[in-house]
C-alpha cells in the first residue's frame, strides 16, 4: 500500500510508460480505487479470489494494486495458454473475479465456457470479450480517492507445470507480511533513488521474477517502470539509452542477445545511467556473463530462487573472482546438499540443492497437500526446486543443472547446461539447447538442437564442426553425438528452455535413434 503513499508525495511522477498508455502515481493509485470500490459493488471482498489475463500494460498494475489493497488472492495468468489450460487455473484458484485484456478474447471466451460455474465478475480491457463488462466503464464513476479500510491481499502464482498441471504456490498473509519487511539483499544492492530512477521490464509480468523486481519492487519504492511488451535487444537499447534507465531485470537469452549485436554499435550507445542489472531463472553461460560485464561494468546481479523461495545472491566483484557462482548463502544452514537418499555431502560434490524455507509464512501449493508434503525435507523446513550443484570450500553454491535434466550415458552423470556454455561461444551459434536421446548400448546420447545466428545457414558441415567444437574443449563423453538444429529454440518467456519439448521433437517415442536428418 506504499503506491498510496507515494501517490499523496509526488502524484505527478511517471509510474508506468508503456506502449498500451501511460499512468503517473496520482493516476495508477486513483485508478486502483476505483476499481477496488467497482469491485465491492459487485459483491467481492476480502478472502476472495482474482485472475488476471493481461499483456504489459498499465491496467495490469492497477488490478495488482487494487487486489493488494482489498484482501484479494491475485493470479496472474499465462496468456500463452489455450482456454482449457486457462481454465484450468481459473477453476483450481477460485477465482470469484476474471480480468481479462482483449488482446487474448478468444482463449478467455473459452476458458470461462469450459467453467462449470462462471465466475460472479468478468471484466474486458482494452476492447471487448463476449460476457464480459468493460473495465473502463466498471470504474469510470467510482470515487478515486484512498479507501480507509485498506486490508492486504495476497499473490498466488502458479507453476509452470512442466512435469504436470501447474500449481498455486499460496503463503499465508503472516508470509507476506514478513517478506515486506525483510530487505534482501537484492533490495539493498538495488538503492533507488525513487526522484532520478527509471526500471525497464522486459519480461511478461504474469511472471514471478517480472512482476516482483520490475513492478511490486520499483513501484513499491517510488519508481517509475518501463514497460516492454515482447523482447527485442534493440529496442531493449533504445529504452534504455532514451529514458536513461537505471535499474532493469533480464534473462541470459536477452544478454546473449544482447551481445550479438556489434560491439561498436552497443558501444556508442549512452548506457551510463545503468547501475543494476538483475537476473536469475535460468542459468547463465560464463563466458557470456563475463562478456556481459566488461561491457557495462560491475552492475550485474544474479539471484537463485523460485517463486517457492529465496537461494542465494552475487554480486558483480564476488562472481568475478569465483565465476560461475549464483552466490553464497546469507546463512551456512540456508543451503544444503543431499545425495539420492537425502544424506549430506562433502563440498565440491554434486547432489540435490535444498533451501531453507523462512520460518514464518512457509509456501504450500494450493489444495495440493502431497506435493507440498514432498517438496519439504521433513519437518527441517528444508525445500528443492530439483536442481543439481554443490558449494565450494569457501561456501559458494554452484549449479550444475536440473535433475529433470540429467542426462546418464553408460551410468555417467551428463549435465547439459555445461555443453550448452561452450556451444554458446562459438560465433554460428545463436540458442542451443542439450538433451539426452535413447541409446541402445549406453542408456542415452547427448544431442545439441542449435538456433543459428542470423545469416548461418544449417548444415551437416556446422555439426559436424560444432561436435568437433566441443571435444576440443570438453571431455569426449560430454559431447554431443548429433547435432540437429532448429529456426528457433522453444523457451518459456522467463528464459527457460523447455528441453522437454526438444525431446519430444528428437526423441518420440516411435523413434528409438531420436535422429532427425537435416
Amino acid at each position: 500500500m506504499t503506491l498510496a503513499w507515494h501517490a499523496a508525495q509526488a502524484p505527478e511522477r511517471p509510474a508506468i510508460l508503456s506502449p498500451a498508455g501511460d499512468r503517473t502515481f496520482g493516476e495508477l493509485n486513483a485508478n486502483a480505487n476505483r476499481l477496488v470500490r467497482a469491485l465491492r459493488a459487485r459483491g467481492i471482498g476480502d478472502g476472495d479470489s482474482i485472475s488476471l489475463i493481461c499483456a504489459n500494460r498499465p491496467e495490469f498494475a492497477e488490478v495488482m494494486a487494487a487486489s493488494q489493497r482489498m484482501g484479494l488472492r491475485f493470479t496472474p495468468v499465462n496468456w500463452h495458454l489455450t482456454g482449457p489450460e486457462m481454465a484450468y487455473i481459473i477453476e483450481d484458484s477460485e477465482a470469484r473475479v476474471v480480468v481479462g485484456d482483449a488482446t487474448f478474447a478468444a482463449a478467455i471466451f473459452a476458458a470461462v465456457g469450459e467453467l462449470p460455474t462462471a465466475p460472479a465478475v468478468l471484466l474486458a480491457i482494452g476492447g471487448d470479450i463476449p460476457g464480459f463488462d468493460r473495465y473502463d466503464d466498471a470504474i469510470a464513476g467510482e470515487d478515486g480517492s484512498d479507501i480507509d479500510d485498506a486490508t492486504l491481499g495476497r499473490s498466488m502464482l502458479y507453476t509452470s507445470g512442466t512435469t504436470g498441471r501447474p500449481k498455486g504456490v499460496d503463503r499465508p498473509i503472516a508470509g507476506v507480511i514478513a517478506a515486506a519487511t525483510t530487505q534482501t539483499a537484492s533490495q539493498a544492492a538495488s538503492r533507488y533513488e525513487p526522484d532520478a530512477d527509471l526500471h525497464l521490464c522486459t519480461g511478461p509480468l504474469y511472471h514471478a521474477a517480472p512482476l516482483a523486481f520490475s513492478l511490486s519492487g520499483p513501484l513499491a519504492a517510488g519508481v517509475g517502470v518501463v514497460v516492454m511488451d515482447g523482447w527485442n535487444e534493440r529496442v531493449a537499447l533504445d529504452l534504455m539509452e532514451r529514458h536513461g534507465i537505471t535499474h532493469t531485470h533480464m534473462v541470459p537469452t536477452m544478454f546473449h542477445r544482447l551481445l550479438a549485436i556489434p560491439e561498436d554499435e552497443r558501444r556508442s550507445r549512452d548506457l551510463s545511467k545503468l547501475r543494476y542489472v538483475i537476473h536469475g531463472a535460468a542459468p547463465c553461460p560464463v563466458t557470456v556473463k563475463a562478456a556481459l560485464i566488461e561491457w557495462l561494468g560491475p552492475v550485474v546481479y544474479e539471484y537463485y530462487a523460485a517463486t517457492e523461495g529465496a537461494g542465494s545472491f552475487v554480486t558483480s566483484e564476488d562472481w568475478l573472482r569465483k565465476p560461475g557462482t549464483v552466490g553464497k548463502p546469507a546463512t551456512a544452514d540456508h543451503v544444503r546438499i543431499l545425495d539420492d537418499d537425502r544424506q549430506p555431502l562433502g563440498t565440491n560434490e554434486v547432489g540435490t540443492v535444498f533451501l531453507k524455507a523462512p520460518a514464518t509464512g512457509q509456501f504450500r501449493y494450493y489444495k495440493d497437500d502431497e506435493k507440498t508434503t514432498k517438496s519439504y525435507l521433513g519437518d527441517e523446513g528444508y525445500f528443492t526446486l530439483g536442481d543439481h550443484g554443490y558449494l565450494d570450500d569457501d561456501g559458494y553454491l554452484f549449479l550444475t543443472g536440473r535433475s529433470a535434466e540429467l542426462i546418464i550415458s553408460g551410468g555417467v552423470n551428463i549435465y547439459p547446461a555445461e555443453i550448452d556454455a561452450v556451444l554458446l561461444t562459438h560465433p554460428s551459434v545463436g540458442d542451443v539447447g542439450v538433451i539426452g536421446v535413447p541409446n541402445p548400448d549406453w542408456g542415452e546420447e547427448v544431442k545439441a538442437v542449435v538456433e543459428c545466428k542470423a545469416g548461418v545457414a544449417a548444415s551437416p558441415e556446422l555439426a559436424a564442426e560444432l561436435i568437433a567444437f566441443c571435444r576440443d574443449r570438453l571431455a569426449h563423453f560430454k559431447c554431443p553425438r548429433t547435432v540437429d538444429f532448429l529456426d528457433e529454440l522453444p523457451r518459456h518467456d522467463n528464459g527457460k528452455l523447455y528441453r522437454r519439448k526438444l525431446r519430444d521433437i528428437f526423441a518420440p517415442d516411435d523413434d528409438p535413434t531420436g535422429h532427425r536428418k537435416l
